[in-house]
């Protein structure tokens, strides 16, 4: 079994769901006592907000890359960056190892392409739904990818921040993403992607019509293929 290394913290509350899946994952497959062979370089949340609060990608940049090399020097066999939205520095954090790094809009647009599907919806962060970072591997794939309006995002991006990234989940923040799948549901999509790691802890499955893809889940799974 390889070892693999994570880039966590942004947010913990998405590092958690990645460590306890990847274990679990491994036990299912190994049984026993088995755990997945882990390494994490966990940052600080607050500074990464900050310096995305004044538009500095490339300081952001060099503390990612700063965590992979770490990770690379103390063995992992290849990285994962658990978050959405951090993968705007993904070619920089790509460009400085020579591990391998396992992108999760990759991941994410070979498992809808596996379902022949190609109208997708993305929820996330302003900047993952805004950029063209992340949309732009999902459309190198051959997918149409659609965003809620100016307002929606809005909300979509408050909720995140203010409540998912603390750990709180709010009735009226459920019934707020449900109108945004909804939306997005009546202009046609086949399917949604739960672009941001924490949104998983708001809506499941029960909350749309058409199949969401949880990016975290995805990650996971292909992160245990790499890991045999």
């Amino acid at each position: 079994m390889k070892t693999v290394g994570i880039i966590g913290g942004l947010s913990p509350e998405s590092t958690i769901k990645y460590y306890q899946w990847l274990n679990q994952g491994v036990n299912e497959k190994l049984g026993g006592h088995h755990n997945a062979k882990i390494l994490l370089h966990s940052l600080d949340f607050g500074e990464f907000v900050k310096l995305k609060s004044q538009g500095d990608w490339d300081s952001q940049a060099q503390l990612l890359v700063q965590a992979a090399l770490s990770l690379e020097k103390a063995g992992a066999d290849f990285i994962i960056l658990a978050t959405n939205t951090m993968h705007k520095m993904a070619d920089e954090i790509e460009a400085a190892l020579y591990i391998p790094f396992l992108h999760l809009a990759d991941a994410t647009a070979d498992e809808i392409c596996s379902q022949n599907l190609k109208k997708i919806g993305l929820l996330g962060t302003k900047f993952t739904m805004e950029m063209t970072f992340y949309k732009e591997r999902l459309q190198k794939k051959g997918l149409e990818v659609l965003v809620p309006n100016a307002e929606g995002r809005d909300i979509v991006n408050t909720i995140i921040y203010d409540e998912l990234c603390h750990g709180v989940v709010k009735p009226a923040s459920k019934q707020a993403y449900q109108a945004q799948i909804k939306y997005l549901e009546q202009q046609g999509v086949e399917a949604i992607i739960l672009g941001c790691t924490e949104i998983t802890m708001l809506v499941d499955s029960k909350d749309a019509t058409v199949p969401l893809f949880d990016t975290t889940r995805i990650h996971v799974n292909k992160s245990l293929e790499f890991l045999f």
